[in-house]
């Protein structure tokens, strides 16, 4: 008999390991420690995503001129430094205050449900997609032409393909993983365990 478990973050289709499994306490005094759990696996992923996407984006704004281009990895990868006013890989442009509105209603609204989530994986989601609205919220709001105006600064240029930067992924990324757990059938609030009656 194996007892073996897996290590690590778990399958998309398994139980969520913070819902417990059929011996685990079942009632109120679980479920605030549960909730501070996935909020702060929430709160992690958001802060790893606003964190890089700002570090990034000061280390390209203070060392290139905009316009400059650095070779990573030619002809896959090129830093290339611009000011970008629309949204997402520079999609409407001269738009810029409706995508500052509409940034800061995601944010708001992943606030709202934050305290409803009872998956790890729609934590993680939520996380990402928070960090990198966030992210670029900051630049729509505190950079240059003026508040609420201000121009993201994109960087990361790939052959035959936008210009965008770190909350520009986070964004994609957490969309693509918000996709495949819907498609899987994940539940947003997780799943309840309940006691059987014994046959």
């Amino acid at each position: 008999m194996n007892n073996d478990t897996p290590s690590g973050t778990p399958p998309l289709n398994a139980p969520d390991p913070l819902e417990g499994g059929a011996d685990a306490p079942i009632g109120p005094l679980r479920q605030p420690a549960r909730r501070s759990r996935l909020l702060l696996i929430l709160a992690g992923f958001a802060v790893l995503a606003y964190g890089l996407d700002q570090l990034t984006k000061w280390l390209v704004s203070s060392t290139m001129r905009e316009g400059e281009v650095i070779p990573v990895l030619p002809p896959l990868l090129n830093w290339h430094f611009i000011r970008n006013s629309g949204a997402a890989f520079s999609i409407g442009e001269n738009f810029t205050w409706f995508f500052t509105l509409v940034m800061t209603g995601v944010a708001v609204a992943i606030l709202v449900q934050a305290r409803k989530v009872g998956s790890i994986w729609w934590s993680i989601a939520l996380g990402m997609l928070l960090g990198g609205a966030l992210g670029n919220l900051t630049d729509r709001l505190f950079r240059e032409p003026s508040f609420g105006m201000g121009h993201v600064v994109d960087f990361i240029a790939l052959p035959n393909f936008a210009i965008f930067n770190i909350a520009d992924s986070a964004v994609v990324g957490s969309v693509i993983l918000i996709c495949i757990l819907t498609f899987k059938g994940v539940p947003f609030r997780g799943t309840t365990t309940t006691p059987t009656a014994a046959e």
